[in-house]
């Protein structure tokens, strides 16, 4: 069957229109681009992977806090120990891989998204924030997939290496010239984050960032906002704790992400808590598939800059 274009005719009347799926349209492009910038075109792919790998990270997170409250999995202390669930799968050992080749990508683009102003936010201070944000996130997704990789290598003992990483770190800023000052900061920091995704979660409109159908854009965006408001609910006990270890210079106290919602375990309603908060983390992590799949990522100007 003939492709047509809209607005052709054949035998004086309109044609039909044939549109292709989008993941062909999808594909058809990046073959496009290869051809002509090679670069910029590998590194929307690594981006893509990111926000997949990052989808990952927030849905076992999210999901195996669910499993625990329904008491059917044990809690893990942090974003790593829901990844190191897989190791008991047949194929976990090679999602670990690429979950952590997608974070390295999604760390290079968060790089070129702060350093190199991929997205041309500009250089007003609400853009200047957004970017070091960025800067920080790549950061923390960076280390992760160091982690995660450490994690491949290190299968056999790792029940509480990840608490116990926490609290050397925290404890080696403890020692530095006013280390404790340094940790109160760090615990403010963390508060605050939490507090400007909850925040986002009502004020952002996170379907500026898709190119997509508006039904699609709107649905996408309510999944955003229970995600970013669970997110941020998340890291409101992790500031907490970071706030307690620095006013009593105990490294001991500070707490990743997993123990410190596990926290919550013992508190009245501390299960609903810890489950509506699985759910957010899981909804942030439905969203970010969204944003690998319709977010506009072109890098072209980044590149450019570098040349």
């Amino acid at each position: 069957m003939t492709r047509t274009r809209r607005g052709d005719t054949v035998d004086g009347q309109p044609a039909l229109t044939l549109r292709r799926p989008p993941r062909a349209r999808l594909v058809e492009r990046l073959r496009r681009r290869f051809a002509t910038s090679p670069w910029a075109a590998a590194a929307e792919m690594a981006a893509r992977l990111g926000y997949v790998a990052r989808g990952v990270v927030y849905l076992s997170t999210g999901g195996i806090a669910l499993l625990a409250v329904a008491g059917l999995a044990p809690h893990t202390r942090s974003p790593l120990g829901g990844l190191m669930a897989w190791a008991h799968w047949p194929a976990g050992v090679v999602l670990l891989w690429v979950t952590g080749i997608g974070l390295y990508g999604f760390a290079g683009w968060r790089a070129l998204q702060s350093l190199l102003d991929a997205d041309g936010q500009g250089r007003t201070a609400k853009a200047l924030a957004s970017r070091a944000g960025q800067a920080l996130s790549g950061l923390i997704y960076g280390g992760l997939a160091v982690s995660i990789f450490g994690v491949i290598d290190t299968l056999h003992d790792l029940r509480h290496a990840e608490v116990e990483k926490i609290s050397e770190r925290v404890a080696g800023v403890m020692a530095w010239p006013l280390g404790p000052t340094l940790v109160l900061a760090l615990g403010l920091f963390i508060l605050a984050c939490g507090a400007g995704n909850a925040i986002r979660a009502f004020v952002d409109d996170f379907g500026s960032t898709l190119r997509c159908d508006r039904q699609t854009r709107r649905w996408a965006c309510r999944i955003a906002r229970v995600g970013y408001f669970g997110r941020g609910a998340a890291m409101l006990p992790v500031g907490f704790f970071m706030l307690r270890a620095g006013w009593h210079e105990r490294a001991q106290e500070a707490r990743g992400v997993g123990a410190a919602l596990w926290a919550l375990h013992a508190e009245p309603a501390g299960d609903l808590v810890l489950a509506l908060i699985g759910l957010g983390l899981m909804a942030f992590g439905v969203f970010a598939f969204v944003e690998a799949w319709r977010r506009p990522i072109r890098p072209e100007g980044a590149f450019n800059d570098l040349i």
